[in-house]
């Protein structure tokens, strides 16, 4: 079992994306084998790249407010907001607010798509 304080993981700057910082909080550095769970903290005005991956994702907004952007259109999101981003789903997070934009993010290690892959080839 690995238990630590969230905080204590430093947060790193995401490249290419000016105001957005991640604590990869729990990984494969933890002995985590399949997931890695991340603390991504959005400055006032910053957001996530524009953008879709093979992998399913889940998030859960711990503070802030702001927008995920999809094709259909924006919706608003604050505290105990929940969002499942589907694979291959086009998708962006917006501080629109004025206090930092938290969440959780839940995501699969990259070995993982050859069974999602083969898996969708068998149903």
């Amino acid at each position: 079992m690995k238990i630590k304080h969230w905080k204590d993981v430093p947060a790193q700057a995401v490249p290419g994306q000016e105001g957005a910082t991640i604590r990869w909080v729990l990984n494969d550095v933890d002995g985590a084998p399949h997931f890695a769970l991340r603390v991504i903290e959005l400055q006032p005005g910053a957001s996530s790249p524009h953008h879709s991956h093979w992998w399913e994702h889940e998030i859960f907004v711990l503070q802030g407010t702001g927008m995920v952007v999809s094709p259909a259109g924006e919706t608003p999101i604050r505290p105990g907001t929940t969002i499942l981003v589907e694979g291959d789903d086009v998708h962006q997070l917006r501080n629109t607010g004025d206090e930092v934009l938290r969440f959780i993010c839940l995501i699969p290690f990259p070995w993982l798509e050859g069974l999602a892959a083969k898996y969708a080839s068998e149903a």
